[in-house]
């Protein structure tokens, strides 16, 4: 999993930000599958598919040809629940004063 994590933190994930979007690590299967979550812009974009199979997919392949694929899971991150549950803590803050 570490080896995947390098090229998602190399090659990957920089891409990625630049079009405000991102990625997440999720699992690599004993089967040979990478399970991802795209996430921020490229959660929603119409050409997630093709960001998948022709980059994310075709990128960690390149490295690791044992790979067999990669999957998106759908979903919403930690990081995203975690940033929503303090931005709804705040708002509260300011408008009842605690």
């Amino acid at each position: 999993m570490e080896v995947i994590q390098s090229i998602i933190e190399r090659k990957i994930r920089p891409a990625l930000q630049e079009h405000k979007g991102d990625i997440e690590l999720i699992e690599v299967s004993s089967d040979g599958f990478v399970k991802v979550r795209l996430i921020g812009a490229c959660s929603t974009c119409p050409g997630f598919q093709d960001t998948l199979s022709e980059f994310v997919e075709t990128t960690i392949k390149a490295e690791c040809p044992e790979i067999k694929g990669v999957e998106a899971l759908g979903g919403v991150s930690e990081a995203l629940i975690e940033e929503a549950l303090e931005l709804l803590h705040n708002g509260r803050r300011k408008k009842y004063g605690a």
